[in-house]
């Protein structure tokens, strides 16, 4: 799949608002593709030493950048509270 200058611009902008969570992302992959009627959108975010993955599907694939911008929103935020929890603990 060709991978316009617009939908780079758009997946970079998308997943630099995840660094508000966590500022130890040391990698970000992005795979987009098409199959049949489906735009999948996957990535796996490297932070320190863990990784997080998501993956999400729509019949847009601004749209399913969108829902996997979200899912790795939220993945973050969940474990930046366990990092929180985790330092109370002790």
């Amino acid at each position: 799949m060709e991978i316009t200058p617009a939908l780079k611009s758009y997946v970079e902008t998308k997943l630099t608002r995840l660094e508000r969570h966590n500022d130890r992302i040391t990698n970000v992959a992005v795979i987009l593709g098409v199959e049949k009627l489906r735009q999948k959108a996957e990535s796996t975010v490297r932070i320190s030493g863990r990784e997080i993955y998501a993956y999400a599907e729509s019949q847009d694939l601004y749209a399913a950048i969108d829902l996997l911008a979200d899912k790795l929103d939220r993945q973050l935020i969940r474990e930046k509270e366990k990092q929180k929890d985790h330092k109370h603990h002790h």
